[in-house]
């Protein structure tokens, strides 16, 4: 009987490990190819899975040291915050979302814009970041891409606006939309007067943006495996009643339908971007 309770009622190990000394977040899953990631190699390797070639999705900071000479940039609206103007809410207010992007990135709003160097070469900036509000466009954005645009104009420089974001800002209504017109006004004025502008698309490049400045580059490059497009799958088949081939909205699909010029991997975008800011400079 002694044998039969043992079956009966076995005695489990634990097998946790109960001191773990392996400090939290030293390790990343790819959330591609599914390979455990050293978090340090990952991050120096500008956050792209060594393995797959995944291209993460960066902070405006990250994307600025990427792309722009240490110590040259100069940052400018940075007390630019939205008024809160049609004091939103549905399952929580638009100020509560905005005092909780504030408090998670430690920033008025989404974009930054400001002038840099680029190899020694001046350039005006707007570099979005998907981690306020999902990089949606409300009036600072588009105030702040407008602006990097005119200084552009005003210094004669190249612009190069980094687009990532989910598109217009839902809370600001038809106040977000209108930002549409406003960049591509600004756009306009840089045509107008022979003043290059690159538009760089990384993951997600959609809505609103995609709609208007984000496309309007004299040059339109992306990252790897970008999505970039207007609407989701799910609504432009429920619109056109087709089914839509797979991956359609991926930067290599709209390279090779002439929707972008170029695709260029995370590592070569300051090599590749200088190229340009030389090949149309005076």
């Amino acid at each position: 009987m002694s044998w039969f309770n043992s079956v009966k009622n076995p005695k489990i190990k634990n097998t946790k490990k109960q001191n773990d000394t392996i400090p939290t977040g030293i390790w990343k899953k790819c959330v591609s190819c599914q390979e455990v990631l050293q978090t340090n190699k990952l991050e120096e390797n500008n956050n792209v899975c060594p393995l797959c070639d995944y291209h993460y999705r960066l902070s405006a900071e990250e994307r600025l040291n990427l792309l722009v000479d240490k110590g040259t940039f100069k940052e400018v609206g940075l007390s630019l915050a939205t008024t809160n103007p049609l004091e939103f809410v549905d399952k929580q207010s638009y100020k509560e979302r905005l005092e909780k992007s504030i408090a998670k990135t430690g920033k008025n709003d989404g974009t930054m814009c400001g002038i840099g160097e680029v190899n020694g070469k001046r350039v005006a900036f707007a570099i979005m970041d998907f981690s306020f509000m999902g990089g949606s466009m409300g009036v600072v954005t588009g105030e702040k891409i407008a602006m990097a645009m005119d200084l552009g104009l005003k210094e004669k420089i190249p612009v190069v606006v980094v687009s990532c974001s989910g598109g217009a800002r839902m809370q600001e209504g038809i106040l977000s939309l209108m930002q549409m017109a406003k960049t591509s006004a600004s756009r306009a004025r840089l045509k107008e007067n022979s003043i290059p502008y690159i538009s760089l698309l990384t993951d997600p490049t959609t809505g609103g943006c995609a709609a208007s400045f984000s496309m309007l580059g004299d040059i339109n490059i992306a990252e790897p495996n970008a999505l970039i497009g207007f609407a989701g799958p799910r609504v432009i088949e429920q619109s056109i009643r087709q089914t839509l081939p797979e991956g359609f909205q991926r930067s290599e699909f709209l390279l090779e339908h002439g929707f972008i010029d170029r695709i260029i991997h995370r590592k070569n975008l300051k090599q590749e971007l200088s190229f340009f800011v030389n090949m149309f400079g005076k």
